[in-house]
């Protein structure tokens, strides 16, 4: 889709725009359902990256706690509990620039996605960048799915991160295709960017070939020693306008409610489940950030009659 064709579906009035993308989600999911993932940061801290937005930056100054690669028992332990829990996506993040063939990171990673994947869940990892050789051997180790948010638009984002570039962001994403993963890509609202920036974003995911199967809304938590930590909060209309758009743009994939949803209330939670997401990240704790407990959710699911979805097909444990 162009740029153009977005600015129309979003600037519908309001209630057109919902009732449009609520019957887009209908025609191509179980409205009765949502996914719940996990989210574990493996190593936290001490990134060399500049991204505005991030307290893991080495270089925004902030108080955040540097821990080191975690050992593969302990995100087996968190990833058997998010299985318990009714997660059937466990996603680990690490904080760093990108991993490389050879590396002692990389290869102890490789063997925690082994143990992983043996438990009948999807496994994403967010690594920061690949080259086809990285993406291949994660591929092989039994990733799923590969996380690279692209975050804004092409114009703005020179403006939040330095330390890498757009063009960089697009590579890792054309590894992850030839290696044969999904693809979990989306953006971060509430950096100080225009909607026209949100929509160019979109504009983006829309023209990737393959499209991808999942895409992350996140609001901005300001945190503490970056940049970005006194910027306002994203207003809940323009929030839900995107995630509507998304849907309408992305009608087979899992629109995900991301990072800020702490922030937000439980009505404004669900009129953004109402119009389009139908993926929230599970557990108290995101990468950095706090996150809805699960008991919050399970009330909150219980109250919308939503249930858990069930593991896809290939994820089951034979």
């Amino acid at each position: 889709m162009n740029l153009a064709e977005l600015q129309r579906i979003y600037e519908q009035p309001f209630f057109t725009l919902i009732q449009q993308a609520r019957a887009v989600y209908v025609e191509h999911w179980k409205t009765d359902q949502i996914q719940l993932c996990t989210l574990l940061s493996i190593k936290t801290g001490g990134c060399s990256e500049d991204c505005g937005y991030c307290s893991q930056s080495a270089r925004n100054g902030g108080k955040l706690p540097l821990t080191p690669l975690m050992e593969k028992c302990a995100v087996l332990e968190k990833a058997k509990e998010a299985v318990d829990n009714g997660s059937t996506r466990f996603c680990m993040g690490a904080a760093w620039k990108g991993v490389r063939d050879g590396e002692a990171k990389f290869e102890h990673v490789l063997d925690i996605i082994r143990d992983v994947a043996k438990l009948g869940i999807e496994v994403c990892v967010t690594l920061g960048n690949l080259t086809a050789t990285e993406a291949r051997k994660l591929k092989e180790a039994g990733v799923t799915s590969y996380n690279h948010n692209l975050d804004t638009s092409p114009e703005f984002y020179p403006k939040i991160v330095t330390s890498h570039t757009y063009q960089d962001r697009l590579n890792t994403i054309q590894a992850v295709r030839e290696a044969g993963m999904a693809l979990c890509c989306g953006g971060i609202i509430g950096m100080g960017e225009t909607e026209t920036d949100r929509l160019k974003l979109l504009e983006v995911l829309t023209n990737l070939d393959p499209l991808p199967e999942s895409a992350p809304i996140n609001c901005l938590v300001p945190m503490p020693g970056t940049p970005m930590a006194d910027l306002p909060p994203v207003d809940i209309f323009e929030l839900v306008r995107l995630i509507a758009t998304t849907r309408i743009a992305l009608p087979k994939a899992k629109v995900r409610l991301s990072a800020g949803r702490s922030t937000l209330t439980r009505e404004a939670q669900a009129l953004a489940l109402f119009a389009g997401a139908n993926s929230i990240f599970y557990g108290d704790r995101l990468l950095t950030s706090d996150n809805p407990g699960v008991d919050q959710d399970r009330e909150l699911l219980d109250d919308l009659n939503l249930v858990p979805q069930v593991p896809h097909q290939s994820m089951a444990v034979s």
